[in-house]
């Protein structure tokens, strides 16, 4: 049919559009067309659906029919954060690539940031800047984008001969809010700066900051993650990682070609342990104040 199915958990989620992009443009080079379908899972149940399963499958294994009904040469599916993602079954005859997420199916390649590195290089950079009382707003505790930016977060510490200050670290929501509250207590606490797995944790941040007279880039430095638009408009702007979104969407579409050939090929798509990383781009900008060691 010369035609790939995308599936988006939610169109709405910020990282998805650009996947999109990345998908169509590939698909276009090779004379594709795509059709792509909104689950709508965050804008029917926010946050509630990831342990409903019976929910979830309600909303995509029709999907999943209907898209096989329409002969669709393959499948991609993205999702809205990562984790393991039990959506295609292990009978499932079409190629299929999962983008953002792990696949629970051994035969479907995942492609994701690499959160770890990400987190590491931009702790490093910070260290490099004379920062050792780095605190962390994370993300929640049992969400992988978390577990993988800490590890990173550590291992940058651990290299540096920095100790890691279990007190200097907080798990919390990932918007601006949850971030401004626990705000105070790291401050007062004596860190110099604090590290925000999202840019929106940044903003809370630095709102703190604002309404208490403290100078971001001056009396406390500041990085974010994601690299969203308010970024950059952050006054002063705010030094953060851009995920490769678009990048994903087009490494995803290169694997699923590789399967949709084998097939055409009557070769058997075999079990696949290839879990792509795709970098991080490090923005500096001027949220970090450079300190003299003593």
């Amino acid at each position: 049919s010369r035609t790939v199915g995308i599936i988006a958990e939610d169109i709405a989620q910020f990282t998805t559009p650009a996947i999109v992009e990345g998908i169509m443009s590939f698909c276009e080079t090779r004379g594709y067309r795509t059709v792509v379908t909104n689950l709508r899972l965050y804008a029917r149940w926010s946050d509630r659906w990831y342990q409903d399963e019976a929910g979830y499958h309600s909303i995509l294994d029709p999907t999943l029919l209907e898209l096989q009904s329409i002969m669709v040469d393959g499948i991609i599916y993205i999702a809205g954060h990562a984790r393991y993602v039990h959506c295609f079954p292990e009978n499932f005859t079409t190629p299929a690539v999962m983008a953002y997420a792990y696949a629970s199916n051994p035969r479907v390649p995942s492609v994701l940031i690499d959160d770890e590195d990400a987190a590491y290089r931009i702790v490093s950079y910070l260290i490099r800047k004379g920062h050792r009382k780095i605190a962390i707003v994370a993300g929640l505790q049992n969400n992988l984008h978390t577990q993988k930016r800490l590890e990173g977060a550590q291992r940058a510490m651990f290299e540096a001969q920095i100790p890691f200050n279990p007190a200097w670290i907080r798990y919390v929501n990932w918007n601006r809010l949850p971030a401004y509250e626990v705000a105070e207590e790291l401050i007062k606490s004596g860190v110099t700066c604090i590290f925000c797995m999202t840019d929106r944790m940044a903003g809370g941040i630095y709102q703190y900051a604002y309404d208490h007279g403290l100078r971001i880039g001056e009396d406390l430095s500041v990085a974010g993650f994601d690299n969203q638009d308010i970024a950059e408009y952050f006054t002063p702007p705010l030094t953060t990682m851009s995920l490769p979104l678009a990048e994903i969407g087009k490494k995803s579409t290169e694997l699923l070609f590789e399967q949709m050939e084998k097939r055409e090929a009557g070769e058997e798509i075999q079990e696949s342990s290839r879990r792509a990383l795709v970098p991080c781009t490090f923005m500096e900008r001027d949220s970090i104040r450079e300190l003299v060691q003593p």
